[in-house]
C-alpha cells in the first residue's frame, strides 16, 4: 500500500532547522548558502527521518540528493556505530558514473565534520583499489550496479548488515536494463530495512519496482512526473539530418560565451560532432561510453570551470549532471526513450535560473517527437520548418511517404523528397 504525503507539510516547514536535522548538518548547509528546503526536501525529509519508506517523484534539479542524503547522514550520526569490515550501513544505487560521483560530492559536503564515512564504487576505476577502501567498512556507499556486483562476487563487500537502500533515478535503471542487476543485489540485502526510491519520471514498470522493494511507502509527488520545469523555454526545428550540424553552428554562434550541452544519440555521432564544432572554432568537448572515466571527468571539470563552452554527450550525461551555468540544451538527435528528453533538458534551468532547450527533428524522428509530446502532455513551439508527414512503409511496388517541405538552416525552403529510415544500426548512447 502506498500512502501520500500531506501537502500541508510544504506550507508549515519553511527552513532546514525546522526539519530536525543535527546542528552540524545545518551549519554545513548554511556554509553553502542553503537555507530553504525545496518542496521535495520539505516533504521527504520528515518521513525519512521517521524511518518510512519513501517514493519521491520530482523534476530534475529539485534537490533529490539532499532529500535522501540529509536524513541518512542524520540517522547514521545518531547511531555512532562504526561499520564492520567490508560492511555497508547505507547503499545508494545510481545508474551512471557521473550521477554517482555527483551524489558523493554532495553527500561529502553535507557530512563534513561528522564521523560518517562515504564511499563510491563505479566502473572505470581499479577494482583492487576500491576493494581496499571497502575493507574497513563504509557508512554510506554510492555505487553503480555492475561494479557493486563485481565487488560482491570478489567478496570485497557484504550487504547483510545494510539498513538503508536508496534507488536514485530508478527509471533510468529500467531504461538501461539494470533490473536484473537490482534483483541480484537485493537478494543480499536484509528484508528489514528502510528503502527510498527517487525519480523524475514514473513509467509503468516503476509500480513493480515499488511493490517489490518498498514497504508501505509514502508517495511524494511535488510536480507531475515527466513535466519539465516551467523556466525552460522549449522549441523545435524540423530540419533534414544533413542540415543539423550547420544549424547548430548558427545557433551556437549566437551565444559563444555561454555554456551549451548538446545531446547526440550515438557515441560515434557525439565524437564526430565534437570534432566538427572544434573545426568551427568552438571550445568543445565530449563524453560518451567510448571515453575512459578519467577523460569523462576531465571533460566535465573543464565544462564546469568554463574552459569548454560546448559539451557534446550521449545520454550518459542526461541525468545527474548539476552544472548551473548550462544555459542552453540542444537535442541534436531526439532520444529513443521519450522520458530521456525530460532528463536532458533538465540539465538547464537549475539553481533557480532560466534555460533554453532546442530540439532538432529530422523526418525519421517524428515518431520520437510525438512520443515526447505525449510524455510531456504539452506542445513544443515550432521555431523552424514544418512538421514532417509520417513516414509510410513502402509498398511492394516501391513508393514511400512524402513530407511537407521544411526550412533549411538559413531560412530557405528545403528540397522536397522522400525521407527514408536510416539503415545504420543505432548503438547504445552510453
Amino acid at each position: 500500500m502506498i500512502s501520500r504525503a500531506s501537502p500541508a507539510l510544504k506550507d508549515v516547514l519553511l527552513d532546514f532547522d525546522m526539519l530536525g536535522l543535527p546542528p552540524r548538518l545545518l551549519a554545513n548547509l548554511a556554509e553553502q548558502n542553503i537555507t530553504t528546503p525545496t518542496p521535495i526536501q520539505t516533504q521527504a525529509i520528515p518521513h525519512a527521518m521517521n524511518g518510512r519508506d519513501v517514493m519521491g517523484l520530482a523534476q530534475t534539479g529539485t534537490g533529490k540528493t539532499a532529500a535522501f542524503g540529509l536524513p541518512l547522514i542524520s540517522t547514521l550520526m545518531r547511531k555512532q556505530a562504526r561499520p564492520a569490515a567490508k560492511s555497508v550501513h547505507g547503499l545508494i544505487l545510481a545508474p551512471t558514473r557521473e550521477l554517482a560521483k555527483q551524489i558523493v560530492d554532495n553527500l561529502r559536503i553535507y557530512a563534513a565534520g561528522t564521523p560518517v564515512k562515504i564511499g563510491i564504487v563505479t566502473g572505470g576505476a581499479s577494482l583492487n583499489a576500491q576493494a581496499q577502501r571497502l575493507a574497513k567498512g563504509t557508512d554510506l556507499l554510492v555505487a553503480t550496479p555492475g561494479r557493486l556486483i563485481d565487488l560482491m562476487e570478489r567478496k570485497s563487500v557484504r550487504l547483510d548488515g545494510t539498513e538503508f537502500l536508496v534507488l536514485d533515478e530508478a527509471d533510468q535503471m529500467l531504461d538501461l536494463g539494470f533490473i536484473h542487476a537490482l534483483r541480484q543485489i537485493a537478494r543480499h540485502l536484509p528484508a528489514e530495512r528502510q528503502t527510498m526510491l527517487f525519480s523524475a519520471t514514473m513509467p509503468k514498470q516503476m509500480a513493480e519496482i515499488a511493490a517489490a522493494y518498498l514497504t508501505n511507502p509514502v508517495r511524494i509527488e511535488v510536480t507531475p512526473p515527466g513535466k519539465p520545469v516551467e523556466r525552460i523555454e522549449q522549441s523545435v526545428h524540423f530540419v533534414e539530418q544533413a542540415h543539423k550540424a550547420s544549424l547548430l553552428v548558427n545557433h551556437l554562434d549566437g551565444h559563444r560565451t555561454e555554456a551549451a550541452l548538446v545531446f547526440s544519440r550515438t557515441k560515434h555521432g557525439a565524437e564526430k560532432l565534437k570534432k566538427h564544432l572544434e573545426a568551427k572554432g568552438f571550445a568543445a568537448g565530449s563524453i560518451h561510453g567510448n571515453k575512459s572515466q578519467g577523460q569523462r571527468d576531465r571533460a566535465l571539470k573543464a565544462f564546469r570551470d568554463g574552459e569548454l563552452k560546448v559539451l557534446v554527450a550521449t545520454d550518459v550525461a542526461a541525468r545527474g549532471i548539476d552544472i548551473p551555468s548550462v544555459r542552453y540544451v540542444y537535442n541534436f538527435d531526439l532520444p529513443n526513450v521519450a522520458d530521456n528528453y525530460v532528463h536532458r533538458i533538465g540539465r538547464t534551468a537549475r539553481a533557480g535560473l532560466d534555460g533554453t532547450a532546442i530540439a532538432y527533428c529530422a523526418p525519421t524522428e517524428m515518431g520520437e517527437f510525438h512520443a515526447i509530446l505525449k510524455v510531456m502532455g504539452r506542445d513544443i513551439a515550432v521555431a523552424g520548418g514544418e512538421p514532417w508527414e509520417p513516414v509510410k512503409k513502402p509498398s511492394r511496388g516501391g513508393g514511400g511517404g512524402n513530407r511537407r517541405p521544411g526550412n533549411r538552416p538559413g531560412g530557405n525552403a528545403a528540397k522536397p523528397g522522400r525521407p527514408r529510415r536510416s539503415r545504420t544500426r543505432r548503438s547504445k548512447a552510453a
